[in-house]
């Protein structure tokens, strides 16, 4: 089965894993989800990841909580297949006003939009998260 959108997939997953209240979540592995979710726990969203190598490759989330709710509470695709969204660095989103972050694929990688005015550049934006 292959995947039209591999990146809402992973959020749709964690999204899903959360509301359950599952410790962690797996799925196909894939370059650019490692990247996002490199992302993700840098910026404390989740506990960590990791890719198992046993067969097809496998990468495993470790979902975080806080007093038993998720810290994610909003996690949302803005670019997609059928519409790409780009923008300059002076353009990047703040996602609630600086206290989420907005995930964007650049020249230099993936990044947190953060990351990505200080090092001034734009680029894909991703998906949001607060």
């Amino acid at each position: 089965m292959s995947l039209q959108d591999p990146i809402a997939d992973l959020l749709t997953r964690v999204r899903n894993a959360q509301k359950a209240g599952h410790a962690e979540v797996s799925m196909p592995h894939s370059k650019l989800k490692v990247a996002v979710c490199g992302v993700l726990e840098q910026e404390g969203y989740i506990n960590g990841y990791s890719v198992s190598d046993e067969g097809r490759r496998e990468l495993q989330l470790r979902l975080k909580y806080h007093e038993g709710a998720p810290v994610i509470e909003e996690i949302r695709r803005v670019s997609r297949p059928g519409l790409r969204i780009y923008k300059n660095v002076r353009d990047l989103p703040k996602v609630r006003e600086g206290l989420g972050v907005a995930i964007v694929s650049t020249s230099r990688g993936v990044m947190s939009d953060r990351q990505a005015r200080r090092l001034h550049i734009g680029g894909e934006v991703l998906c949001t998260v607060f």
